[in-house]
Protein backbone atom coordinates (compact mmCIF):
# COMPACT_ATOMS: atom_id res chain seq x y z
CA UNK A 1 0.00 0.00 0.00
CA UNK A 2 1.55 3.49 -1.17
CA UNK A 3 1.71 5.48 2.01
CA UNK A 4 0.41 9.26 2.62
CA UNK A 5 2.61 11.11 0.67
CA UNK A 6 4.13 8.40 -1.55
CA UNK A 7 3.48 8.59 -5.26
CA UNK A 8 -0.79 6.71 -5.24
CA UNK A 9 -3.50 8.78 -4.41
CA UNK A 10 -4.62 7.34 -0.95
CA UNK A 11 -7.90 5.23 -1.08
CA UNK A 12 -10.57 4.87 1.62
CA UNK A 13 -9.15 1.29 1.72
CA UNK A 14 -5.67 2.69 2.65
CA UNK A 15 -7.34 4.16 5.43
CA UNK A 16 -9.50 1.51 6.97
CA UNK A 17 -6.26 -0.77 6.80
CA UNK A 18 -3.89 1.57 8.45
CA UNK A 19 -6.76 2.01 10.89
CA UNK A 20 -6.91 -1.61 11.18
CA UNK A 21 -3.10 -1.59 12.04
CA UNK A 22 -3.57 0.66 14.65
CA UNK A 23 -6.38 -1.55 16.29
CA UNK A 24 -3.84 -4.25 16.43
CA UNK A 25 -1.06 -2.00 17.98
CA UNK A 26 -3.57 -1.31 20.85
CA UNK A 27 -4.86 -4.66 21.23
CA UNK A 28 -0.75 -5.57 21.36
CA UNK A 29 -0.40 -3.07 23.98
CA UNK A 30 -3.22 -3.48 26.37
CA UNK A 31 -2.13 -7.32 26.41
CA UNK A 32 1.67 -6.13 27.99
CA UNK A 33 -0.32 -3.86 30.47
CA UNK A 34 -2.04 -7.12 31.44
CA UNK A 35 1.51 -8.67 32.13
CA UNK A 36 2.65 -5.89 33.97
CA UNK A 37 -0.81 -5.84 35.68
CA UNK A 38 -0.09 -9.83 36.34
CA UNK A 39 3.21 -8.78 38.11
CA UNK A 40 2.25 -7.70 41.09
CA UNK A 41 0.74 -4.33 39.35
CA UNK A 42 4.37 -3.02 38.38
CA UNK A 43 3.75 -0.47 35.83
CA UNK A 44 6.01 1.36 33.46
CA UNK A 45 7.67 2.96 36.55
CA UNK A 46 8.08 1.38 39.36
CA UNK A 47 11.69 0.12 40.59
CA UNK A 48 12.55 -3.37 40.13
CA UNK A 49 14.89 -3.53 42.57
CA UNK A 50 14.03 -3.88 46.30
CA UNK A 51 14.78 -1.01 48.94
CA UNK A 52 18.61 -2.45 49.58
CA UNK A 53 18.73 -2.54 45.68
CA UNK A 54 18.67 -6.12 44.71
CA UNK A 55 16.90 -7.14 42.35
CA UNK A 56 13.01 -7.76 43.19
CA UNK A 57 12.54 -11.52 43.81
CA UNK A 58 8.43 -11.32 44.22
CA UNK A 59 8.47 -10.50 39.98
CA UNK A 60 9.49 -11.92 36.81
CA UNK A 61 11.90 -9.19 35.93
CA UNK A 62 12.72 -10.26 32.00
CA UNK A 63 9.18 -10.37 31.03
CA UNK A 64 8.38 -6.88 33.14
CA UNK A 65 11.37 -5.36 31.37
CA UNK A 66 10.25 -7.34 27.69
CA UNK A 67 6.72 -5.71 28.57
CA UNK A 68 7.91 -1.92 29.10
CA UNK A 69 10.47 -2.06 26.13
CA UNK A 70 7.46 -3.69 23.80
CA UNK A 71 5.17 -1.16 25.00
CA UNK A 72 7.58 1.81 24.53
CA UNK A 73 8.12 0.40 20.99
CA UNK A 74 4.14 0.10 20.20
CA UNK A 75 3.31 3.40 21.67
CA UNK A 76 5.78 4.90 19.02
CA UNK A 77 4.38 2.89 16.45
CA UNK A 78 0.88 3.98 17.44
CA UNK A 79 1.69 7.50 16.81
CA UNK A 80 3.69 7.14 13.55
CA UNK A 81 0.58 5.35 12.64
CA UNK A 82 -1.71 8.13 14.03
CA UNK A 83 0.14 10.36 11.84
CA UNK A 84 -0.24 8.53 9.15
CA UNK A 85 -3.91 7.93 9.29
CA UNK A 86 -4.28 11.92 9.86
CA UNK A 87 -2.56 12.56 6.71
CA UNK A 88 -4.27 10.28 5.00
CA UNK A 89 -7.86 11.55 5.94
CA UNK A 90 -6.76 15.08 5.27
CA UNK A 91 -5.88 14.13 1.55
CA UNK A 92 -9.13 12.24 1.12
CA UNK A 93 -10.90 15.00 2.45
CA UNK A 94 -9.05 17.68 0.05
CA UNK A 95 -9.22 15.05 -2.64
CA UNK A 96 -13.12 15.14 -2.06
CA UNK A 97 -13.18 18.92 -1.16
CA UNK A 98 -11.03 19.33 -4.83
CA UNK A 99 -13.79 17.12 -6.58
CA UNK A 100 -16.80 18.72 -5.52
CA UNK A 101 -15.14 22.42 -6.43
CA UNK A 102 -14.31 20.73 -9.93
CA UNK A 103 -18.11 19.55 -10.39
CA UNK A 104 -19.93 22.87 -9.35
CA UNK A 105 -17.72 24.64 -11.86
CA UNK A 106 -18.30 22.28 -14.54
CA UNK A 107 -22.14 22.34 -13.59
CA UNK A 108 -21.79 26.40 -13.35
CA UNK A 109 -19.99 26.37 -17.25
CA UNK A 110 -22.89 24.59 -18.45
CA UNK A 111 -25.48 26.48 -17.05
CA UNK A 112 -23.66 28.98 -18.60
CA UNK A 113 -23.24 27.74 -22.08
CA UNK A 114 -26.64 26.64 -22.45
CA UNK A 115 -27.95 30.17 -20.96
CA UNK A 116 -25.56 32.03 -23.85
CA UNK A 117 -27.17 29.37 -26.39
CA UNK A 118 -30.58 30.07 -25.36
CA UNK A 119 -32.69 32.22 -28.10
CA UNK A 120 -34.32 35.40 -26.53
CA UNK A 121 -37.64 34.92 -25.73
CA UNK A 122 -39.98 37.99 -26.00
CA UNK A 123 -43.84 36.64 -24.23
CA UNK A 124 -44.38 34.41 -21.62
CA UNK A 125 -47.60 32.21 -21.87
CA UNK A 126 -49.77 32.80 -18.20
CA UNK A 127 -52.37 30.76 -18.59
CA UNK A 128 -53.54 27.93 -20.14
CA UNK A 129 -57.23 26.59 -20.30
CA UNK A 130 -57.76 22.42 -20.24
CA UNK A 131 -58.78 20.85 -23.43
CA UNK A 132 -57.96 24.13 -25.46
CA UNK A 133 -55.93 23.74 -29.00
CA UNK A 134 -53.17 25.16 -26.22
CA UNK A 135 -53.61 22.91 -23.94
CA UNK A 136 -53.36 20.06 -26.76
CA UNK A 137 -50.62 20.89 -28.02
CA UNK A 138 -48.17 20.60 -25.16
CA UNK A 139 -48.24 24.27 -24.42
CA UNK A 140 -47.81 24.93 -20.74
CA UNK A 141 -47.75 27.74 -18.29
CA UNK A 142 -44.94 30.00 -17.51
CA UNK A 143 -43.50 28.73 -21.04
CA UNK A 144 -41.30 31.66 -22.54
CA UNK A 145 -42.00 31.99 -26.04
CA UNK A 146 -38.76 32.28 -28.87
CA UNK A 147 -40.68 32.37 -32.01
CA UNK A 148 -44.81 32.20 -32.38
CA UNK A 149 -44.93 31.36 -36.46
CA UNK A 150 -43.03 34.57 -38.39
CA UNK A 151 -43.14 36.05 -35.03
CA UNK A 152 -39.48 36.45 -33.04
CA UNK A 153 -37.87 38.86 -30.70
CA UNK A 154 -36.22 40.91 -33.82
CA UNK A 155 -40.10 41.54 -35.36
CA UNK A 156 -42.15 41.46 -32.09
CA UNK A 157 -43.76 44.70 -31.44
CA UNK A 158 -47.08 43.54 -29.30
CA UNK A 159 -49.68 41.11 -28.98
CA UNK A 160 -51.28 42.03 -31.92
CA UNK A 161 -48.52 40.24 -33.86
CA UNK A 162 -49.31 37.17 -32.78
CA UNK A 163 -52.79 37.88 -33.13
CA UNK A 164 -52.56 38.43 -36.52
CA UNK A 165 -50.98 35.48 -37.13
CA UNK A 166 -52.99 32.84 -35.21
CA UNK A 167 -56.00 34.41 -37.55
CA UNK A 168 -54.08 33.92 -40.74
CA UNK A 169 -52.89 29.83 -39.34
CA UNK A 170 -56.61 29.07 -38.64
CA UNK A 171 -56.66 25.41 -39.31
CA UNK A 172 -53.20 24.99 -40.06
CA UNK A 173 -50.12 23.96 -37.45
CA UNK A 174 -47.91 26.93 -36.54
CA UNK A 175 -44.15 26.50 -35.30
CA UNK A 176 -44.22 27.69 -31.60
CA UNK A 177 -40.34 27.58 -30.00
CA UNK A 178 -40.06 28.15 -26.03
CA UNK A 179 -37.93 28.02 -23.28
CA UNK A 180 -39.29 25.69 -20.80
CA UNK A 181 -37.20 25.03 -17.71
CA UNK A 182 -33.98 26.11 -19.44
CA UNK A 183 -34.43 24.33 -22.56
CA UNK A 184 -35.26 24.82 -25.96
CA UNK A 185 -38.92 23.15 -26.85
CA UNK A 186 -40.88 22.88 -30.09
CA UNK A 187 -44.27 23.10 -29.94
CA UNK A 188 -47.12 22.45 -33.25
CA UNK A 189 -50.00 24.48 -32.19
CA UNK A 190 -53.16 24.44 -34.99
CA UNK A 191 -55.14 27.41 -34.20
CA UNK A 192 -59.07 26.39 -34.59
CA UNK A 193 -62.46 26.64 -33.32
CA UNK A 194 -63.20 24.87 -29.86
CA UNK A 195 -65.90 24.98 -26.96
CA UNK A 196 -63.98 27.79 -25.26
CA UNK A 197 -63.13 31.58 -26.22
CA UNK A 198 -60.55 32.58 -29.21
CA UNK A 199 -58.34 30.27 -31.69
CA UNK A 200 -56.11 29.07 -28.92
CA UNK A 201 -57.43 28.80 -25.19
CA UNK A 202 -53.97 30.37 -23.70
CA UNK A 203 -52.99 33.81 -22.43
CA UNK A 204 -49.49 35.15 -23.58
CA UNK A 205 -48.25 38.15 -22.18
CA UNK A 206 -45.34 40.13 -23.69
CA UNK A 207 -41.63 40.06 -21.56
CA UNK A 208 -40.53 43.33 -20.04
CA UNK A 209 -36.82 43.11 -21.31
Amino acid sequence: MAQPGGGRAVTVSDVQQLVRKKDEIEAQIKAYYEVLEDQKGVGMNEPLVDVEGFPRADIDLYQVRTARHNIICLQNDHKALMKQVEEALHQLHAREKEKHAKDEAEALAEAMNQNQSLPQAFARVNAVTPGSPASISGLQVDDEIVEFGSVNVHNFQNLQNIATVVQHSEGRPLSVTVIRSGKKVHVGLTPKRWAGKGLLGCNIIPLQR
